[in-house]
């Protein structure tokens, strides 16, 4: 399951990097982008252990670069690096639906009002919403704006979930939501800290542990 983790997830910076018009190579080591990618996105996705600190050849590994350690068993401190955070990988089994709370963001400008509430600004690009597979999804306040949402990605055999947020609801309501747009199928994605507990409250379960790192 963190195969499969680790795949979505370097598939999904690779279509950010993409609708910023910096396309990215993978292989069976990594993912990575020879640009800097786009604010708090890596510029490499391990996806097999044991790759070794022989990838920053393939990025640019100034100041700022980040690396995401799927396995957690890269050692970069030696080349200028420092841990940004740990966290788990996660994996919800297929489950029944929910009641669903969420709804599609599908307009450029809703895709502008939902990124200012994320915080992501303009690292979300309109191009994303013609991706197959890619569901941007909103909590809607019923003014216009939204007060939570999530990022679904389809990419076959898993659904990857990122980008949830809560902004002045609880996040049991946004994850509960999340789940239920997801329902029926394996959804993986990554968490830490609260967030971390709030998807465990939500049936997803620990698969794995990740870093990512930064100069």
């Amino acid at each position: 399951m963190i195969d499969l983790a680790a795949r979505e997830n370097a598939a999904w910076c690779d279509l950010v990097c993409r609708s910023h018009g910096r396309p990215g190579s993978v292989d069976a080591d990594a993912w990575s982008v020879p640009r800097r990618s786009p604010p708090g996105y890596p510029d490499a996705v391990t996806l097999r252990p044991g790759v070794g600190a022989g990838l920053l050849g393939r990025v640019d590994a100034g100041p700022e670069a980040a690396v995401k350690d799927s396995y957690a068993d890269l050692d970069l401190a030696g080349h200028g690096f420092q841990v940004l955070f740990d966290a788990q990988w996660l994996h919800r089994p297929p489950a029944e639906a929910g009641a669903a709370t969420l709804v599609a963001v599908d307009t450029a400008a809703g895709l502008t009002t939902w990124a200012d509430v994320h915080g992501g600004g303009r690292v979300f690009r309109p191009a994303l919403l013609a991706e197959p597979g890619v569901r941007i999804l909103g909590l809607a306040d019923g003014h216009g704006g939204w007060v939570g949402g999530a990022v679904l990605h389809d990419v076959g055999e898993v659904v990857g979930v990122s980008n949830v947020f809560a902004a002045g609801v609880s996040p049991d309501e946004v994850w509960a939501g999340v789940c239920a747009a997801g329902a029926g199928r394996h959804l993986v994605g990554y968490e830490h800290g609260t967030d971390l507990a709030v998807a465990q409250d939500h049936g997803f379960r620990a698969a794995g542990r990740l870093r990512v790192w930064v100069r």
